[in-house]
């Protein structure tokens, strides 16, 4: 085949910025200047030639937006840094404390504070290299998820070439929330019912089950949308998030205009209460108000916790309300021993959907509400999302109906139950109540621990009946009961063998997701992730004291007792021998001994001038060495950029040498 001709190939190039612009003016601005049929001609015209000349075509060419083939398993994306949940606040009382806390933390700093809408839809990050869009992934669990890049290729208010060609903006990462428009929405339900096809219950789950399709010429067909809220461009020297909105919409991203800079708490409570009341004007979903330190100096100083930022918090709408009659209580029972009260509903559509059992957190919630069965109750979704009862309807009270009582004995066990002095929760004293082990079990197992595929709640009730199973260790030693696993209904030889693969290929997950996976009272993922940090093995963490573990940033009291008393427990000891000895990973993966970082721990600060963060951690632990995330006694360096927060200020006052990026790659050679 013939090279393409000049003239095609300057056509060509023409066509794709003219295109590329008439996209960001519908997609983005809103702002059409052309109609669909002069955009209809154009595009064809562009066909015709990158099939004329293949070697044209280039990525970021408008007709590569549904370009990919069919995905058969998603991969996994680490986000450095993680996407980070944010604390809720559903009052103005809550807000104001925010704010005292911020303003605690800054000192004599004054903060300003960006309010934006928060969108009801679904995170995910978009990756820029060169200026082109290279990845694209869903949130997952913050710290992991699922990469979707071809998916997000077909969202057209999603640029694939950054309009800015500054070298300064091409490698950067943006945050957003994908969603669907009410309008749209119902359109395209509208299309599924004549078609005979299953309905969407509200455009918040369209949009994640759109964003999992496995062919991206399916997503193409669905009306998703983007809105940018957040930007990492470590080159661009921003110095506040307001910079940053101005920025993305410079490279050519949908920005939602509804944002405020505000310098008082006042307005930013004026601003959730206009859109309270304005809420349903919008053509899409919210459910709150998303508030943030303006200035990026003063995040780096306010920092995190184990899951949250301390600069930003969702100031959450009230619930949506609706009226049913409670039918009954029931107790739960978790997998810690906490019995949980639960309502049983008249189902009942609220927020979006159909409501028939919510939760009654303790007795002493019922209490104060004097709920009783058969009473007419308000239920609402919490944050428009956990459905909850918060009330009865004065006056419709049923006669002869009695105040709840709680029970003396475990509903699934009958063996003692107890409140322990100063709680609210009552517990079943039985370690071996089967709904405990059933609890812990699918914990041990579920996607974010030891993602064993198969090992769902409805087989956990079958291993644990059948008495096959009593402990998260003896999963591992399921292949003895092979055939009675084959013989059970539903299972058959294949389901059994994929069962037991997946529980043989759980061994080699991550020291912190097992750690995760062990149920340890108050140790969530962020948890996890911080202690293995600091204690490569399980050995090295059981021989921790309160005060070393207390001495790790995001570990509190009860963290720290909740641990303690973990090991002390015989039971845990023994499941944690016989996990060991059946091949499940205790402890870090090992480092090079003889990397020239070896044994060094590192915490990182500031903007590097040439590596990202988690380059800097890549290579730091290539050669040996290990990266925390908060300041301690045990840390052998700080390596610094520019920004630096206050784990500069922690460094030199514990006497901890600072290194930068030359210093570091010294050190290397």
């Amino acid at each position: 085949m013939s090279a393409a001709p000049t003239q095609a190939k300057q056509r060509t190039e023409r066509l794709r910025k003219e295109i590329q612009e008439h996209d960001y003016r519908y997609y983005v601005l809103a702002e059409p200047t052309i109609s669909d049929q002069k955009y209809d001609a154009l595009m064809r015209e562009l066909e015709r030639l990158e099939r004329s000349y293949p070697e044209l075509t280039t990525s970021d060419s408008p007709t590569q937006r549904v370009g990919g083939e069919v995905t058969k398993e998603f991969a996994t994306v680490t986000h450095a840094p993680p996407m980070l949940s944010l604390a809720n606040s559903y009052s103005e009382e809550e807000i104001r404390d925010f704010d005292r806390r911020v303003r605690g933390l800054l000192g004599r700093e004054a903060p300003l504070y960006v309010t934006e809408l928060k969108i009801d839809g679904v995170a995910i990050s978009l990756r820029y290299r060169k200026g082109l869009f290279v990845q694209g992934a869903t949130r997952g669990d913050g710290t992991q998820g699922d990469e979707i890049t071809q998916n997000l290729r077909t969202v057209r208010s999603i640029p694939l070439r950054l309009r800015d060609e500054d070298p300064g903006v091409s490698d950067i990462e943006v945050r957003g929330e994908a969603y669907m428009r009410k309008d749209d929405f119902e359109a395209m339900n509208a299309q599924r019912a004549e078609a005979g096809e299953k309905t969407f219950i509200n455009p918040r789950n369209a949009t994640a089950g759109t964003l999992k399709l496995q062919d991206p010429r399916l997503v193409a067909q669905r009306p998703l949308q983007v809105f940018a809220y957040a930007l990492d461009a470590p080159l661009a020297r921003l110095k506040s998030h307001s910079e940053s909105l101005a920025l993305l919409r410079k490279l050519g991203f949908r920005v939602n205009p509804e944002h405020k800079t505000c310098r008082t708490i006042d307005d930013v409570v004026s601003f959730w209460k206009e859109w309270e009341r304005h809420r349903d004007s919008l053509p899409y979903d919210i459910d709150g108000v998303v508030v943030k330190v303006d200035s990026l100096r003063q995040r780096d100083l306010l920092g995190t916790i184990a899951k949250s930022p301390r600069w930003a918090i969702a100031f959450k709408f009230s619930s949506r309300k609706a009226e049913t009659r409670l039918t009954g209580i029931n107790l739960q029972v978790g997998r810690v021993g906490t019995i949980t009260p639960v309502a049983l509903l008249e189902p009942v559509f609220v927020g979006g959907s159909t409501v028939s059992r919510a939760t009654l957190h303790n007795v002493d919630y019922i209490t104060e509400l004097d709920l009783r069965v058969g009473d007419t109750v308000i239920v609402e979704k919490g944050g428009d999302v956990i459905p909850k009862v918060s009330g009865t309807v004065p006056g419709r009270r049923e006669r002869g109906s009695r105040p709840f009582t709680m029970p003396t004995r475990c509903p699934v066990c009958s063996s003692p139950i107890h409140r322990p002095e100063g709680e609210v929760n009552y517990y079943c004293d039985n370690a071996q109540c089967p709904a405990q082990l059933k609890g812990r079990i699918e914990h041990f197992a579920c996607r974010t621990a030891m993602d064993i595929e198969g090992l769902g709640e409805a087989v956990v009730d079958q291993l644990v009946s059948l008495g096959l199973v009593q402990d998260c260790a003896e999963l591992y030693h399921l292949q003895r009961h092979r055939k009675t696993l084959i013989g059970l209904e539903r299972w058959g030889e294949k389901s059994t063998q994929n069962l037991l693969s997946a529980i043989e290929g759980s061994k080699t997950r991550p020291f912190h997701r097992v750690l995760f996976a062990l149920g340890i009272r108050h140790v969530g993922e962020g948890v996890a992730r911080v202690l293995t940090q600091h204690f490569s093995s399980i050995a090295s963490l059981r021989e921790a004291s309160r005060e070393t573990l207390q001495s790790i940033p995001a570990i509190g009291p009860k963290i720290a007792e909740s641990i303690i008393l973990f090991f002390q427990e015989r039971h845990n000891r023994e499941i944690l021998k016989r996990l060991e000895e059946a091949g499940v990973r205790l402890s870090a993966a090992p480092r090079s001994a003889a990397g020239r970082l070896a044994g060094k721990r590192f915490v990182l600060t500031g903007t590097l001038p040439h590596y990202t963060r988690e380059e800097a951690r890549k290579i730091i632990e290539a050669n040996g060495g290990v990266v925390a995330s908060g300041m301690s006694a045990q840390v052998d360096f700080l390596l610094v950029g520019d920004d630096a927060g206050s784990k500069l200020e922690k460094a030199q006052a514990l006497g901890i040498r600072t290194i930068s990026e030359d210093e570091l790659i010294t050190l290397l050679k």
